[in-house]
């Protein structure tokens, strides 16, 4: 019998992500059976992207009671803008049914909470879509880690970067509003606080952070003038711009599009939404969240995590350096090579022990989004997970939280100018009743 599936918010997430490898890969075995969404213009953008599946039922923002009615869906996915994840998440579980989220699960520590005591009460789980875990290097460092190459986890550098181009394009969409998205520190830095919990197997305890917004609004440096209320497909300042000029042609016939807008792009200047536009000015001064992060953070077994992010850099990727009993390891990523404008060396670990040679290892690369990790998640989502692994990759609404409350706590002390422990963001969510749910396991396990 086939697993039936509706989606909470039409996103380009949610069509690319979900909808249509539902629809294709995975058809055998799965059925899309609904879709919920409070701008009717997306029920016509998937009616467009896949005209063949015209029946699909769909719903507005106040009618989920009545779609799990009429469309008796096992699963719901929610992939909508991320303030309204709490909302769709808790109400499934209130009608026992599994959710499958995008990251990240919530935009506050308060809805973390409020899902975990959902969770409890419920037949259904929650599983957050943390990619990330998935691609291969990542999951080298899992293994390599759980063999004991290092001892016990001592110290971790992480140092986030994104390039001008990806970087700014969360400026010129909703998540430049706090209210909306939680901030990057939730919106964004919970993919790498979710990957450094889960590669240690540690839960974060106490967070202390400075943050500052250096590029973007309207005090950006970059900005032409103090001007709210611009678009980029439509603004006469797009010469004098820098960050329009570096990933754009003069010729508004030749436009590189957002990356995160894919088939979802303007065309002659109209978006696919009714009351929404991804091009908005980046120096707007709507925006009230940072772009440049600095932390740490103290873990539950002892490990000390150093963290920075910069939303506006010459070049994408990350550097990374685990440090431990036995030894360190390294590693460098450069994202996206076709967009640096230098030769970038193909990923690899650099592993030290304390006493010996260094190694350098080598991983085999697959296809997909994100370092290959989209394809193998969405085997894990539809197929079950592959229990051949000697650990869990899947993550829980444990696991969400943690990274949410990170974030926030990352936040909090930038405007509190102090030490934030996860505890109080929180507010005792993980009771041993929570923690001893079956399948819905703490970070790392």
């Amino acid at each position: 019998m086939k697993k039936r599936y509706a989606i909470c918010g039409v996103s380009g997430r949610a069509l690319g992500m979900f909808a249509k490898p539902i629809m294709s890969t995975f058809s055998a075995r799965s059925e899309l059976v609904g879709l919920l969404d409070r701008d009717q213009a997306r029920f016509e953008l998937f009616r467009t992207r896949f005209p063949e599946q015209q029946e699909i039922g769909t719903y507005g923002e106040h009618d989920f009671a009545r779609m799990v009615e009429e469309t008796r869906p096992d699963v719901i996915i929610v992939a909508g803008r991320d303030d309204s994840h709490a909302k769709y998440i808790i109400a499934a579980l209130e009608h026992d049914l599994d959710v499958i989220t995008e990251k990240p699960m919530v935009t506050t520590g308060e809805d973390a909470r409020r899902v975990m005591e959902a969770e409890s009460a419920s037949k259904g789980t929650v599983t957050v879509t943390f990619n990330y875990r998935y691609a291969p290097i990542h999951t080298k460092i899992k293994e390599m880690l759980l063999e004991g190459k290092l001892g016990r986890i001592t110290s971790i550098d992480l140092n986030w970067y994104l390039d001008t181009y990806h970087g700014s394009s969360y400026f010129k969409r909703w998540n430049r509003v706090r209210e909306l998205s939680g901030g990057l520190s939730i919106h964004k830095c919970t993919h790498h606080f979710d990957l450094v919990n889960w590669w240690i197997g540690q839960q974060p305890v106490e967070v202390f952070a400075y943050g500052a917004l250096n590029y973007y609004g309207a005090e950006g440096e970059a900005n032409p003038s103090k001007e709210d209320g611009r678009y980029c497909t439509t603004c006469e300042q797009t010469a004098e711009c820098d960050y329009y000029s570096r990933w754009n042609s003069r010729s508004k016939n030749i436009q590189v599009q957002d990356d995160h807008l894919g088939s979802l792009g303007a065309v002659k200047s109209k978006f696919p939404y009714s009351d929404y536009r991804p091009d908005q000015c980046i120096f707007d001064s709507q925006i009230d969240i940072e772009d440049t992060y600095a932390a740490t953070v103290k873990y539950s077994g002892g490990a000390l995590l150093s963290y920075s992010v910069n939303f506006s850099l010459p070049y994408e990727g990350y550097r990374l350096a685990i440090n431990g009993t036995k030894g360190r390891l390294e590693s460098v990523e450069y994202h996206m090579p076709s967009r640096t404008p230098f030769p970038t060396p193909v990923q690899t670990i650099d592993y030290y022990p304390l006493f010996g040679s260094k190694e350098t290892i080598h991983v085999v690369h697959r296809e997909g989004g994100h370092g290959g990790g989209d394809p193998l998640l969405l085997e894990d989502l539809f197929m079950g997970e592959d229990r051949r692994r000697p650990y869990r990759i899947l993550s829980g609404a444990v696991d969400g939280a943690y990274s949410v409350a990170t974030g926030e706590a990352v936040w909090r002390s930038v405007k509190e100018h102090r030490p934030v422990t996860i505890g109080e963001v929180l507010k005792g969510a993980f009771s041993e009743k929570v923690l001893s749910l079956s399948g819905k396991g703490v970070a790392g396990e």
